[in-house]
């Protein structure tokens, strides 16, 4: 299955997450040390439109106001189950997926790499939002298969970028998802 067919299945299992959230679940810590659960939900909301503009080719720049100074809105459930279904429309194109493209950016970059990125991205932080809340989260295994592959080969970049922790040693026999945890140096235990 290619990446644009496996996209959706990253996003339909965090759209239920989302959906899950409960209003007094919001200051719950993630194992993302930077975010509590409503940080963590602005971070996605925040550069939605960057990461979906990508997969359209077209230079979409974060909001002018840093993503430390903006609150997460009163409707943040829907919105961001809608920007996550505008994602996977973006990226369920074929041509999203070819050739280059910019992350909100000036840097172009291979799209197949920004497109392993958010897709990356969505089950790592789906991940996040669902340990958080207590809410169970499962994965398609050739999607896990497929985002552990991207992962392992940009988490030294990652660490470098300060998006990815230190690794934390998960046995070479975990679930697919607590490797790819580890190598993004969540504990998935």
């Amino acid at each position: 299955m290619s990446p644009d067919q496996l996209f959706p299945y990253a996003t339909g299992p965090v759209i239920d997450v989302v959906n899950g959230i409960k209003p007094d679940q919001l200051g719950e810590q993630t194992p993302c040390a930077d975010f509590d659960v409503s940080r963590l939900l602005n971070h996605l909301l925040y550069w939605g439109p960057s990461l979906e503009g990508a997969a359209r080719k077209e230079t979409v720049p974060p909001p002018v106001t840093p993503e430390s100074e903006v609150d997460i809105p009163a409707d943040w459930q829907p919105k961001l189950v809608a920007q996550l279904e505008k994602l996977t429309e973006s990226w369920r194109d074929p041509a999203a997926w070819e050739g280059t493209t910019h992350m909100g950016g000036p840097t172009e970059l291979p799209a197949a790499m920004v497109g392993g990125m958010v897709t990356g991205e969505i089950v790592v932080h789906g991940s996040d939002l669902a340990r958080a809340t207590g809410q169970a989260l499962e994965f398609d295994e050739n999607l896990l298969a497929y985002v552990h592959k991207e992962v392992e080969s940009g988490a030294e970049w990652g660490r470098d970028m300060g998006v990815y922790g230190p690794e934390v040693p998960v046995p070479a026999d975990a679930p697919l998802l607590h490797r790819i945890l580890g190598l993004t140096g969540r504990n998935p235990s």
